[in-house]
């Protein structure tokens, strides 16, 4: 399977969504004291840079 540049952002994007909503899970239910808003805030990091390489397909 051959796989462009186009292929590997999508991935990329994929693998970083669903780190994202574990990061958040973890954050939500694992550590109910400060850190967790720690873990919810680098979620969301990871959100953003998932939408950048979202947006970064078919420009590369």
């Amino acid at each position: 399977m051959a796989m462009n540049k186009n292929t590997v952002l999508a991935w990329a994007t994929w693998i970083m969504i669903f780190v994202g909503f574990g990061l958040i899970a973890l954050g939500a239910f694992r550590y109910d004291d400060v850190a967790g808003w720690g873990f919810a805030a680098v979620g969301g990091g990871f959100f953003c840079i998932a939408w950048v390489f979202n947006a970064l397909k078919g420009r590369v």
